[in-house]
């Protein structure tokens, strides 16, 4: 009898279609981000962000007991300094907002993984990610002495008690610079995330409200990746293996899903996949419109990002999609 074949005996019932389901998401997969600034009962709602905070150091502190006790194994901490100069001193100091938050999270839930996004354009008082050349107007880092300014910031942030260190600043060499400090300071088993393959993406535009990065002059297109590029990212990546980079990071996810399947095949790295702002703030305005889901968009997103071989995945929706999966 035709048809032979009938791929619908096995979506008849939902206990069926969950047995045979390829990808599986579970909160072994999420990574939450969040903001830190200075003070004190500090919890300032990001305007293009809804439901994304700037937090104070106790603030974090109670997010992070938050996000454990959801089964979140990890949280990125991102950090808003009170002044910025050119030598992005608030990134690498001991007492930067960032290591303040570390040091207190790690006191509080030991057992939840701290990620320390290692960057500085939140830190300098140009908004680019490095060192400038005096009077440059341009927007172009200069590429090996920054190199020195990111050991550095990832050292202070593995003494203040990071577990992970996540360059994102895509200077050539930054992984290998970045090893050589961790390796030198006694920090041989800090693993680096790298921002393998990082774009210079118009989805960044409500993170800069969060962070407060949003370069003063120039554009960050000398130094992120060309959306239209993707041997370049399998360049990239390669790169940044050899240099000794543990996992890799595609950043934006929803538009890149073609480069998180590429890293996944070119490598035997865990690939995390950052589900960025715009992507956020997009989902959180349709919702709040009534004009979808939010919860069936969300887990199907994230679904989608696994699917496409990420192995982790960065998203402000962390926290509510591990509440429905918890339910």
């Amino acid at each position: 009898m035709f048809p032979v074949h009938r791929p619908r005996r096995l979506r008849s019932h939902p206990q069926l279609r969950r047995m045979v389901r390829e990808t599986v998401l579970t909160t072994s997969d999420l990574i939450y981000p969040l903001f830190a600034v200075p003070g004190d009962a500090i919890a300032n709602e990001v305007r293009s962000m809804p439901g994304v905070f700037q937090l104070s150091v106790d603030k974090i502190v109670e997010e992070a007991k938050e996000v454990y006790d959801l089964g979140i194994p990890a949280i990125i901490l991102f950090g808003i300094p009170a002044d910025k100069d050119t030598d992005a001193t608030g990134a690498w100091h001991d007492c930067g907002i960032v290591q303040k938050a570390a040091t207190a999270v790690k006191e509080a839930v030991p057992d939840l993984i701290i990620i320390a996004d290692t960057c500085l354009c939140e830190y300098t008082s140009h908004g680019h990610c490095g060192y400038l050349e005096v009077g440059d107007s341009s927007g172009r880092v200069l590429n090996d002495p920054t190199l020195e300014l990111l050991k550095k910031t990832a050292v202070s942030q593995a003494k203040a008690g990071a577990d992970i260190i996540a360059p994102s600043g895509m200077m050539d060499g930054f992984v290998q610079a970045i090893r050589e400090g961790l390796d030198a300071a006694g920090f041989q088993d800090t693993p680096i995330l790298s921002y393998a393959a990082k774009y210079a993406s118009a989805y960044y535009g409500p993170f800069r409200d969060a962070a407060e990065s949003a370069p003063q002059f120039g554009d960050r297109r000398t130094y992120q990746m060309d959306p239209g590029n993707s041997r370049e990212a399998l360049k990239e990546i390669g790169l940044d293996i050899a240099e000794g980079a543990d996992m890799l990071m595609v950043k934006p996810a929803l538009s890149y899903m073609d480069i998180i399947w590429q890293v996944k095949q070119a490598s035997n790295l865990p690939v995390a996949a950052y589900n960025v702002s715009g992507e956020y703030s997009m989902v959180k305005a349709a919702a709040l419109n009534g004009w979808i889901d939010e919860q069936k968009v969300v887990m199907e997103t994230l679904t989608s990002f696994k699917r496409a071989g990420a192995d982790l995945i960065l998203t402000y929706h962390a926290k509510d999609a591990a509440r429905w999966l918890n339910e």
